[in-house]
């Protein structure tokens, strides 16, 4: 079964290069982190806050090139956690039959942004690397950061993990 998620937020290291991606479960409370490179954290948020470019990035030039070839993404899935490494599919239409191509999961979701086709994970994936935020002592969500949106969606023990994640040790 697969399970639809949005970008939550892309949340940056101070120390590090290193940043996290976070999707949240659209019908339930489960996020679901995963590291990604700095460039294609760059290229899903250049995308999200609509920046204009001068010249394509690499994920508009894929982009272009699936247009080209008349073919469609449909969807992309976060199928797998192996080794502690996800892996992705995503799924195009390309003269009626379907294909997927293996991406790496930051690829697909920069893909997906640009597309604004659905995100999805495998029910297995979320069940072993989802988060599920605790309520906060009185038993709700707590008030969202007004100055911060990337992090108005996630409970405030939710955002204190995120922001307590030692990034400076990863390679």
């Amino acid at each position: 079964m697969l399970i639809e998620v949005k970008i939550d937020s892309v949340r940056v290291s101070l120390m590090s290069q290193h940043r996290i991606i976070v999707l949240k479960e659209l019908d339930a409370a489960r996020f679901l982190p995963i590291w990604i490179g700095p460039f294609e954290a760059d290229a899903i948020t250049i995308e999200l806050q609509g920046v204009e470019v001068q010249r394509p990035l690499t994920h508009d030039l894929l982009k272009s090139v699936i247009h080209k070839l008349d073919a469609e993404v449909i969807n992309v899935v976060i199928t797998e956690l192996r080794n502690d490494t996800f892996y992705a599919l995503i799924n195009l239409r390309v003269n009626g039959r379907r294909i997927e191509v293996d991406s790496r999961p930051s690829d697909a979701i920069a893909l997906a942004v640009r597309e604004r086709v659905p995100i999805y994970v495998a029910e297995e994936v979320m069940d072993q690397a989802a988060i599920t935020p605790e309520p906060d002592i009185e038993g709700g969500e707590a008030q969202a950061d007004e100055k911060d949106e990337s992090k108005a969606s996630a409970p405030e023990a939710f955002r204190d993990f995120l922001e307590g994640l030692d990034l400076s040790g990863l390679q």
